[in-house]
């Protein structure tokens, strides 16, 4: 054990400086030296070949989506088109690069999506990560052509100027200005000599700036991103204010038309026995086993919205052990198939839970279905859920109030959701949930 003791009487040293995470440091790395010489060979060769598809592509579809914008049910299909092939390219590009060069690039993330058509298409065009890729596309063919002129033309010129010793003697080099006086033949020659010397690093920087150029517009946006975030915080802190409203007041309601009542009515009965245990005994005593029945049924009711706001079994023995119950409780068969080992975070667990609880309420309520069925699976850091039931379909979250609650909670959690529902069902909600195992969060 090594033991550090500031000097007496003097300041304690300063702590050392905390150095970047090690991936950080690795992309500043890798952003800021230039590819190797064979792949950055390889991959500018290749660049206006891969470049002229997807710039034909996109500007047939875009001009035509363009044209015929003012037909909305012809401009904005083809614009979606037009955005379904961008990203198609686009991840071909990313490929390419990392397979090449050996640079990853991230993906960005998709945009976020309503649950209808019409919002998914209006999130789609106001994406700026689409229009990005799109730009990308556009300037992909004449960045192709610049670079390859730098790879390649330019160290052919200066194979020419090297070697003008040689080709020169074949003709009258009197006819030439730039070859009629002396000193300009080993002028050249040097000049020549230099390029070549230098081509490899104009090469590398050529592929360097092809991978900059996707790295920008094919890549993640940070600060849109973070942006993105700030709006999705802001609208989930809404949502889970709400939700806490509701949820506070749905217990004050349960506490007042349940267990309050039935303590209202078990005080009165002992009142009455009370009263009557000298007169009438018999009476009395019926009236205790009344208040009995009475305590019970209050005790019964105090669990259940005890069970309701967090089950101990959630805590104690995790999420398969917790909707068991539940499952058994509802009017129609529910087939569990639950594997979620090792357990998540207490939180995304209650989520998890109440997130399979509200969806099978809403089978029962109102998808007239004969089953059910749970699946709950950990794939590495994330929990997958999904209900399916055989009902009648046609569920959305833009009118259902408990399928927009379902949403709101999950993304609390960071956690995605969707509902498939066509008419005649079968109605599939799917969930995903950002789930560390327990004490992976150090």
């Amino acid at each position: 054990m090594s033991e550090t003791t500031a000097p007496v009487g003097g300041d304690a040293p300063a702590p050392p400086a905390e150095s970047p995470p090690a991936p950080a440091r690795a992309e500043a790395a890798e952003g800021a030296s230039l590819p190797a010489l064979l792949p950055s060979v390889a991959h500018v060769a290749l660049d206006l070949l891969v470049a002229v598809v997807p710039f034909t592509v996109v500007v047939v579809l875009l001009a035509l989506s363009l044209s015929l914008m003012v037909l909305f049910l012809l401009g904005v299909p083809l614009l979606l088109l037009t955005f379904a092939a961008s990203r198609a390219f686009a991840r071909m590009q990313r490929g390419r690069i990392e397979a090449v060069l050996g640079v990853r690039i991230p993906a960005p993330s998709p945009p976020r999506r309503g649950g209808g058509l019409v919002e998914r298409a209006r999130a789609e065009i106001r994406s700026g990560t689409q229009w990005r890729q799109l730009s990308y596309h556009l300037l992909a063919l004449p960045f192709a052509v610049v670079t390859s002129v730098l790879a390649f033309g330019v160290p052919g010129c200066g194979l020419a100027l090297a070697t003008v010793l040689g080709w020169s003697a074949r003709m009258d080099r009197s006819q030439l200005a730039v070859l009629r006086d002396g000193w300009t033949l080993p002028a050249w020659t040097f000049l020549g000599v230099m390029v070549l010397f230098l081509a490899p690093w104009g090469v590398r920087a050529a592929a360097a700036g092809d991978v900059w150029l996707a790295r920008t517009l094919l890549g993640r946006d940070e600060r849109a991103e973070l942006a993105a975030r700030v709006d999705t915080l802001t609208e989930t802190r809404a949502g889970v204010v709400a939700a806490a409203d509701a949820e506070r007041q749905r217990i004050e309601r349960d506490l007042h038309d349940g267990a309050q009542q039935r303590l209202v009515s078990l005080a009165m009965s002992l009142g009455r026995a009370q009263n009557r245990l000298e007169t009438d005994p018999e009476g009395a005593r019926e009236l205790l086993a009344e208040a009995h029945r009475e305590a019970k049924l209050a005790m019964t009711e105090i669990r259940d919205l005890a069970r309701g706001i967090h089950p101990s079994i959630l805590t104690d023995r995790g999420l398969a052990a917790a909707l068991a119950p539940v499952a058994a409780r509802l009017p129609l068969p529910v087939h569990l198939d639950i594997s979620v080992d090792p357990r998540p975070a207490p939180d995304v667990e209650a989520v998890a839970y109440y997130t399979v609880v509200e969806a099978l309420t809403n089978v029962a309520k109102h998808a007239d279905a004969r089953e059910a069925s749970v699946l709950a699976r950990r794939v590495g850091d994330t929990l997958l859920l999904e209900v399916r039931d055989d009902g009648r379909g046609g569920a959305d979250t833009a009118r259902g109030s408990g399928l927009r609650g379902l949403a709101g909670r999950l993304a609390g959690v960071d956690g995605t959701f969707s509902v498939t529902s066509p008419p005649g069902g079968p109605t599939v909600v799917r969930a995903e949930l950002p789930a560390p195992a327990e004490g992976a969060q150090a």
